[in-house]
């Protein structure tokens, strides 16, 4: 008795999962859609099959009436089985939110490596400077010979210190790029590799100051890894806006004819310069077979 209790109660809960899927099926806008597209393409598939056949015959068909009508099937497709408006919105909140995510974590751990480069870098060689200086005072009466010789040596530490400085400064947002632009900025860069660099930049008009940045620092990376890993011999670095009604983004190729092996690693540079692009929906991926060549891309929106 308890057995035909227990097989009656699971029978009741799959007839409720299933009257409860079917519910969600008649109430689902893209089960309409689907089979809004099905009673379309009946007959649109048989005037496709009867074009086909004329195409073997007929050029002018098999020019311009087959593949326009393709397209035009390609595009209901798109439009009755494709996701709609508000998926696609949630979606790309959805990324969005991720990104952003990605962009304050990589954000804090380039704040951590300033303070650290701070800390072991200019503000020890400041600290060397101030205690010089105090033995140079202690030793100017009684030894001027010594006292100018440790003035030197801070003097020196010091023209070190402001050199840190300009470095760091440069790395987190360089003069010329803010000046002349993304154009002289990677001419600068490929200027200073150790491996022959050929620069195609078509950049106009100027982009947004967060575009500029972004793509030059992923530039700057993808030439700093070349120079340590890639054993190339040339790289071209190409840039360009590709600015259209429905679209407006910057596009960046970097390509070496190195051994390849690059990858988006967690905690890597690449993947840090990843995180920084999608903070402004933005995308940057690698094509690196072993052998190479190497193909790093990055699409910058430039209207959010």
């Amino acid at each position: 008795m308890t057995l035909g209790v227990h097989v009656s109660a699971a029978t009741q809960d799959y007839t409720g999962t299933l009257l409860q899927r079917w519910r969600q099926q008649l109430t689902d806008v893209q089960t309409w859609r689907n089979l809004g597209y099905l009673m379309i393409v009946f007959p649109l598939s048989m005037v496709e099959f009867g074009l086909a056949i004329a195409s073997l015959v007929l050029p002018p068909v098999a020019i311009w009436v087959s593949p326009f009508l393709a397209s035009l099937h390609v595009a209901l497709a798109a439009a009755m089985l494709g996701p709609n408006t508000t998926f696609r919105l949630a979606e790309r909140a959805q990324r969005l939110q991720a990104s952003r995510a990605r962009g304050v974590n990589a954000a804090e751990t380039e704040r951590r490596r300033i303070e650290r480069d701070l800390h072991d870098g200019a503000q020890q060689r400041l600290v060397a400077v101030t205690m010089g200086l105090g033995r140079a005072q202690a030793k100017f009466e009684r030894d001027p010979a010594g006292a100018l010789e440790l003035i030197n040596e801070a003097k020196a530490d010091a023209m070190q210190a402001i050199a840190e400085l300009r470095d760091l400064a440069r790395g987190i947002y360089p003069a010329v790029l803010a000046d002349r632009g993304l154009d002289a900025a990677i001419s600068s860069l490929a200027a200073k590799s150790p491996v022959p660099v050929e620069a195609q930049i078509t950049i106009e008009p100027r982009p947004p100051a967060v575009v500029e940045s972004t793509a030059y620092f992923i530039v700057s990376e993808a030439l700093t890894n070349v120079a340590k890993y890639a054993n190339a011999t040339q790289v071209t670095v190409k840039a360009w806006r590709d600015a259209r009604p429905d679209t407006d983004v910057v596009v960046v190729e970097v390509t070496d004819n190195g051994n390849g092996g690059a990858t988006l690693r967690p905690g890597g540079g690449l993947a840090g310069l990843a995180d920084r692009a999608a903070t402004i929906d933005g995308a940057v991926t690698v094509l690196s077979p072993a052998g190479g060549p190497t193909v790093i891309r990055a699409e910058l929106p430039c209207v959010w």
